[in-house]
């Protein structure tokens, strides 16, 4: 089920993984055994992918997320379009600020998914 990522706030994250520059796949596991996954489904003359990572992802372990949300800039390039997605965490121990680039010929989606899957459907 396609979700906001305000989902995460209260929930405490006990394992992330594929959270890596260049990566284009992250999941959240928290403890209720539902897993967050955040990414976008590549398509043709299209690339989104995480650009960087500002903080430490351990901060986001163990710890209640207290807040979360998401902003987007678009733009122009070339040969097509951009668009920039930030996703800003907080919690207790500290902050992480995650920015994923998606470029494409303008004709494809350049946006991140972020979607919960709980354990019925994990199996």
């Amino acid at each position: 089920m396609n979700v906001e990522i305000s989902e995460l706030i209260g929930k405490t994250i006990t394992e992330i993984n594929g959270m890596v520059e260049d990566g284009n796949f992250i999941t959240f596991k928290t403890p209720d055994g539902c897993e967050y996954q955040m990414y976008h489904n590549q398509d043709c003359c299209e690339s989104v992918t995480i650009d960087d990572i500002l903080g430490d992802v351990d901060d986001l372990i163990g710890s209640p997320i207290l807040g979360a949300e998401k902003c987007t800039s678009k733009g122009e390039i070339d040969y097509g379009t951009f668009t920039w997605t930030f996703y800003h965490f907080i919690t207790a121990k500290g902050y992480l600020n995650l920015k994923w680039l998606g470029e494409s010929n303008g004709y494809y989606s350049e946006s991140v998914d972020f979607y919960k899957v709980c354990n019925e459907e994990l199996n």
